[in-house]
């Protein structure tokens, strides 16, 4: 497909998936809201309708519970065939923390959310409307809320490094990062169930395994036993995973709305908390490295985790990563590790870098390239300046996705180009369309 049909492509996707106040991720698979979702179709958005892209900020932010958390998943009450449902959550009986609507899961995802704020307000300052000056304002507390509560709650220690509670809560599912931490969980009676992604994919071998799903089951239990509280949870809670790549997320979010709240006028106290957030967390991010890439910890074994997986990129993200460490950096996700692996169909960079261990080229975050992934770390390459480097991942992702074929899946097979998971995905969709906004 050229540019034009490409964008017009994306655009009828954005469509399809929107339900008014907010977008489904996927036709099918995905029926909710997704927390981290919602952010990557905001900035995509943002290039063609910024009232929309307001919206689904506003929408995802009106699940807010009361101690400033984001739940990653907002459950749409007219989409019942879905499991894990809320019910399985409980969160409303299990925490007055909790909205009683809209109905919310208990986790939470990387906090993109201020990146995309930032972008609205970009293109606001073109447009110099009140109205979406004011909604950004609007939002803008409430972001700060979600920071602090991230800064503290999973942070309670000031180590710099965000703390996760289950692989959902890294977007990153069925990584290999998780591998090693699942081995020593004891798995306890999980109640009956019956999975909805299986009904939407041809090869089960593309999703978690039983085994995982048996185990996200069981920690959700706990923490819904525990009634989600993070003390709780930092105490003996048994997946506790201090996680580089959310963290590294962190960092730029807080400059991003570091930024935001500069151009609103807000107050410096609060500009210097959220630039604090931020060099502390970086700080943290580039002692995490070892061999070049960043490791998350394991809090109950007291170890770093060594996989090779795209969160190792990490320092990448980070708003003030050193040159030295940009460039080591650069040169892996480039390399024969990552976007330049032997026989890629095109040089982007995968989940999972081939031969390691955990590697499979179709499962789900264990070897597939996922745009949305490849989008964070071209948005980086550009900010620290690198628009040599940024265009050609920028060019090869596009490749990639313009292939009528591709049908903007939710990840692709990177021998073969081949889509899996879902097709028609809103954030691929969305963030064809930035690339698309952002040819330089």
């Amino acid at each position: 497909m050229q540019a034009d049909e490409l964008r017009d492509a994306a655009l009828a996707v954005l469509r399809k998936n929107d339900l008014g106040g907010w977008t489904k991720p996927a036709p099918r698979l995905y029926p909710h809201q997704w927390s981290w979702d919602s952010a990557f179709i905001a900035i995509g958005l943002a290039n063609v309708d910024m009232q929309r892209a307001l919206l689904e900020l506003e929408s995802l932010f009106r699940a807010q519970w009361h101690d400033g958390r984001v739940p990653h998943i907002v459950f749409n009450p007219d989409a019942r065939d879905y499991f894990p449902g809320p019910s399985r959550w409980g969160t409303a009986d299990a925490t007055p923390l909790a909205p009683r609507e809209p109905a919310t899961s208990g986790l939470i995802q990387p906090p993109v959310h201020a990146i995309a704020l930032d972008a609205l307000l970009s293109n606001v300052s073109n447009a110099s409307t009140r109205d979406l000056k004011d909604r950004i304002a609007a939002l803008y507390p409430r972001m700060l809320a979600w920071h602090r509560y991230l800064a503290t709650s999973r942070d309670p220690d000031a180590s710099g490094l965000l703390s996760i509670y289950h692989p959902w809560e890294s977007g990153t599912d069925n990584s290999p990062r998780w591998d090693d931490p699942f081995t020593r969980l004891d798995v306890g009676e999980v109640a009956p169930y019956v999975r909805h992604d299986l009904k939407h994919v041809a090869d089960p071998s593309e999703r978690p395994s039983e085994a995982e799903y048996d185990r996200y089951l069981w920690l959700v239990e706990l923490l819904k036993n525990g009634h989600y509280d993070d003390a709780a949870a930092h105490h003996d809670h048994p997946f506790l995973i201090k996680d580089v790549l959310m963290s590294a997320i962190f960092a730029s979010a807080n400059t991003a709305l570091a930024n935001v709240g500069a151009a609103l006028g807000r107050p410096q106290a609060e500009i210097l908390e959220l630039t604090d957030y931020a060099r502390r967390t970086s700080n943290a991010v580039l002692n995490t490295r070892r061999g070049g890439l960043a490791l998350d910890f394991d809090v109950r074994a007291g170890e770093s985790i060594e996989v090779h997986t795209c969160a190792g990129l990490a320092p990448l993200l980070l708003p003030d990563a050193p040159p030295d460490v940009l460039s080591a950096t650069v040169d892996l996700a480039c390399g024969p590790q990552f976007a330049g692996a032997p026989g890629f169909m095109y040089p982007v960079v995968p989940s999972t870098t081939p031969g390691t261990p955990g590697f499979h080229a179709r499962s789900y975050w264990r070897g597939p390239t996922w745009p949305v992934m490849n989008w964070l770390l071209w948005w980086a390459l550009r900010r620290h300046g690198l628009h040599d480097t940024a265009r050609d991942l920028r060019a090869a992702n596009l490749g990639l996705l313009s292939r009528p074929e591709a049908q903007f899946a939710e990840y692709l097979e990177p021998y073969t180009g081949e889509p899996l998971g879902s097709i028609e995905q809103s954030w691929t969709a969305a963030v064809v369309l930035d690339w698309l906004a952002h040819p330089a």
